[in-house]
Parts: structure tokens; C-alpha cells; sequence
């Protein structure tokens, strides 16, 4: 696992840079925290559909414990993107329309996730660890931000992961412990890949309100 962590660290300081950025250009505006939660709310509602499938494919059949892992993590997952949605309501908003980039991501892992669950997998990975070590950008950007609180930053603080629920350690643990092949790691790399590509390009979108171009 210490290729998967390394790529991991890599796209958690090209994160970090992008904070950094955003930070010194406006920090996070209204306009920007809505089309951050605008964005999870699409990227998160329907999840649960690929972690139920990988644990019901056949590819992770003689993985008992990553199998009750991904159905555990698809129920505590399934209705996340109300959350985002409650979050936008608290600041007078309703979910954007889903970004491109985000319906690309969808796209993409629809077709491949039966085929090579591993990816999609992989892509957990980075969604599930990417803004650790960014901890104190975010904390010093609500701090400057003057309209966030408890009420519209529940979906944030779910998914910073406090120790009730660490799914970016759960992860990377139910993988180390499934017996991977040669190939299904490979797998998993490729997810780590492909999932920071699409995050950046998530962020981008996030922070200049267009796709990357």
C-alpha cells in the first residue's frame, strides 16, 4: 500500500496548493462554498449504487471482510448528498446543476465499476483522504468566511472524518487487509490516478465557477 499512499500524499498537496490559492484570491465566498456543495450533492447522491455493486460482484467474492466493509460504507454513505442539500438550504440556496466534470465522473465509473471494481475503489481512496493535511487552510478560511456555522457545515464536518468516522483510514485498511492480486493493485492505482485528475478539475470549478480548460 505505500504506492497508493504515496500517490494519495501527492494529490493531497496539490490540494493544498489549490487552498493556498484560493485562500489569497477571496478565501471561501458564499458563490464558492454553494458550488462546493452543489458539487458533492452530485457526486454523492447515488453512491451507494457502486459500493453495494463491487461488494455483490464476483471479483470480491473471497473477500468476506472487504465485502461487509463496502456495504457498511454504502449505507453510511447513502444519504449524504441531503446533507449538502440541507447545507444549501441553510444558506437560502438549492443544489446547481451538476458540473460537467461531475457528470463525467459518473459517467466514467458507471461503465467500468463491474468490470474493474478496483478503480472505483482506488477513486475512494483520494475522495476519502484529499483534505488531509489541508485541516488548518480550511479551519482559518470558516474562520474568515463571516456567514458559515454549525448549521450550513454539516456536510464539511462529516466529511473532515473525526474519529467516529474514519473512512479515509477504513479504506486504505479494508484494502491492505483483502489479499489483492498484482493486478487489482494496479487497479487501485489507476483509481488513485484518474480520481485526482477529476478532483482538481472538481476544485477548479469550485473556485473560478467554469470548467478547467
Amino acid at each position: 500500500m505505500k504506492y497508493v499512499e504515496a500517490q494519495i500524499k501527492e494529490a493531497q498537496d496539490l490540494f493544498r496548493n489549490k487552498l493556498l490559492a484560493m485562500q489569497a484570491n477571496g478565501g471561501l465566498t458564499k458563490e464558492r462554498y454553494v458550488r462546493f456543495l452543489s458539487m458533492q450533492y452530485h457526486l454523492t447522491k447515488g453512491v451507494q449504487q457502486h459500493f453495494m455493486g463491487i461488494a455483490a460482484n464476483s471479483l470480491t467474492g473471497k473477500k468476506k471482510n472487504l465485502r461487509k466493509w463496502l456495504i457498511n460504507f454504502a449505507q453510511e454513505e447513502e444519504f449524504h448528498f441531503e446533507i449538502a442539500k440541507a447545507d444549501l438550504r441553510e444558506l437560502g440556496a438549492e443544489p446547481l446543476s451538476i458540473p460537467f466534470d461531475t457528470q463525467l465522473w459518473w459517467n466514467y465509473f458507471d461503465k467500468i465499476v463491474e468490470t474493474t471494481p478496483f478503480v472505483r475503489l482506488g477513486a475512494t481512496c483520494v475522495l476519502e483522504n484529499i483534505a488531509d493535511g489541508s485541516s488548518d487552510i480550511l479551519d482559518q478560511m470558516i474562520k474568515d468566511s463571516g456567514y458559515l456555522n454549525p448549521k450550513n457545515l454539516r456536510f464539511l464536518i462529516i466529511h473532515r472524518h473525526g474519529p467516529n468516522l474514519a473512512h479515509g483510514d477504513q479504506i486504505l485498511e479494508a484494502l491492505e487487509g483483502a489479499d489483492l492480486t498484482e493486478q487489482e493493485m494496479a487497479d487501485v492505482l489507476l483509481g488513485v490516478d484518474r480520481a485526482t485528475t477529476f478532483y482538481m478539475r472538481f476544485a477548479h470549478w469550485i473556485v473560478e465557477g467554469r470548467e478547467l480548460r
